[in-house]
């Protein structure tokens, strides 16, 4: 059987590997580099994918993972020290939604963490997720569920926060979130 070459689509497979580092991590350099180093680590090892096990954004995911593990592990101020971009709408307004929703992420354990970033950070189904984590579908179902419930349940005990009382889009999109 011949192997299949898992970068065949190089764009699509960049802006996955991306767009999962920078959710985890935030935007910028440093997502650049964890995403450069998961690519080197791709292509090094290319001749050890194995379609049989996988899709190659799994596969892909797989390394980003480690790679990102390894990263935060040298590097423990990563995460706390984001900058926010500048949003045309109310500054003040939109910065405290964040900071409030990436302080809930944050409280959750890596395990909640990682599922809601390979969720929205990555854009993968459940079924991908499961690949990826070695889970069937309906655990990684169950999981995103009880992930967003915990997410959820701190945005609402934090009263004076935005997210929580008063910004019904993201209210919503955590609460009808089908996965």
């Amino acid at each position: 059987m011949a192997r299949r070459d898992p970068f065949g689509d190089p764009e699509a497979l960049v802006r996955r590997v991306y767009s999962y580092v920078a959710y985890r991590i935030g935007p910028g350099a440093d997502a650049e580099d964890v995403t450069s180093e998961t690519y080197a680590r791709a292509l090094r090892g290319r001749s050890t994918y194995d379609p049989s096990r996988g899709t190659p954004i799994a596969w892909m995911l797989g390394i980003a993972r480690r790679c990102l593990a390894e990263t935060i592990a040298a590097r423990p101020v990563l995460t706390s020290q984001l900058p926010e971009p500048a949003d045309p709408g109310d500054l003040e307004e939109t910065a405290l939604r964040r900071l409030t929703l990436r302080a809930a992420v944050a409280s959750l354990d890596e395990r909640d963490q990682e599922i809601i970033a390979l969720r929205y950070g990555a854009d993968l189904s459940a079924r991908r997720i499961g690949e990826i984590l070695g889970l069937k579908t309906n655990a990684v179902e169950v999981a995103l569920h009880r992930a967003l419930l915990r997410l959820r349940t701190r945005l609402e005990s934090d009263e004076s926060s935005v997210i929580g009382g008063k910004d019904p889009t993201l209210r919503g999109r955590i609460a009808d979130d089908s996965v």
